[in-house]
């Protein structure tokens, strides 16, 4: 079913867990997101960046997609946008079937940021959309997710209280486009700046981390946890292995399935990392519950 990325945002803040939010450039990556959401009984964030939708050459064919995928899936899910970067785009987030979308103006300097961002968030809660940023370039450091950068607490929180933000992106070890599980994260920065912000946290970047640090992450104040990198892998290694065992195979539904198949188990071991134990626990409760009776019904 579509939810909205405020009501996942704000049920996972409240209850002390993560929703993991994944970013898609096929319609393979939405349906293995949905069918991971669907077999662990966990909701998710399908997200589409401004680089997907310049991959694509604009947004509403596979927002199309995904918002209807999203709407026909027993499991709760929300729609988007990441990285957006030009107001263009911004003014397209309720259009084509989003509830939120981060606004990216972290490239600007400080205080252009925060008069960017400023005004995106007013543009976007006039008309009930959630809004992500992220404090980007402070004293020449680079963007928030620049290797080696950290973002400061009390500047984070003078950030989201200038640009009324519903969700701050914040540097604490991670970095874009890992290949390797490899990075360390700051989980006492985590918990400073949990403290010092008035919104949920969220982690970009978080392909790069392994999944007992991401459970650590959220334990410690992470709500928002973005993953795309880790379903590339997934998705391409398998199409690597099909194609190598069958290199006259043409038919793309026959590697493709395997990696959808391949990034849906990805995805899913994501969720439950990110859900932390009791509430993943629960929520596969109520999904074996649910298989249990269909299947009585079915029987008797």
């Amino acid at each position: 079913m579509l939810s909205t990325t405020a009501e996942l945002v704000a049920e996972a803040r409240e209850s002390g867990t993560g929703v993991a939010a994944f970013n898609v450039i096929t319609l393979e990556h939405a349906e293995a997101v949905a069918t991971a959401a669907e077999r662990t009984g966990l909701p998710a964030i399908l997200q589409i960046s401004h680089n997907a939708v310049r991959y694509h050459g604009g947004v509403a064919p596979l927002a199309a997609a995904v918002a209807a995928l999203a709407a026909d899936s027993t499991a709760r899910l929300s729609l988007h946008l990441d990285h957006v970067e030009d107001v263009a785009l911004l003014h397209r987030t309720a259009d084509c079937g989003a509830s939120s979308v981060m606004f990216d103006a972290s490239r600007l300097p400080d205080d252009e940021n925060i008069a960017a961002t400023r005004a995106a968030t007013d543009w976007a809660h006039a008309r009930g959309l959630f809004v992500e940023a992220e404090i980007g370039e402070i004293g020449g450091k680079g963007s928030a997710h620049t290797p080696g950068v950290r973002t400061d607490p009390a500047q984070a929180a003078a950030f989201a209280a200038a640009t009324g933000v519903d969700a701050l992106a914040v540097a604490v070890g991670s970095s874009h486009a890992m290949l390797s599980r490899t990075a360390r994260i700051d989980l006492g920065l985590i918990a400073r700046l949990r403290d010092a912000v008035p919104v949920p946290l969220v982690l970009h970047g978080s392909s790069g981390i392994p999944h007992a640090a991401l459970r650590d992450a959220v334990g410690h104040g992470m709500t928002k946890i973005n993953i795309g990198t880790l379903l590339n892998i997934a998705f391409t290694g398998a199409i690597r292995t099909v194609l190598g065992e069958n290199p006259a195979q043409v038919d793309p539904r026959r590697y493709l399935a395997p990696a959808r198949e391949a990034t849906a188990t990805a995805v899913a071991e994501c969720l439950r990392a990110v859900a932390g134990g009791e509430a993943h626990r629960k929520a596969e409760a109520a999904v074996e519950e649910a298989h249990r009776v269909k299947e009585s019904t079915v029987t008797e």
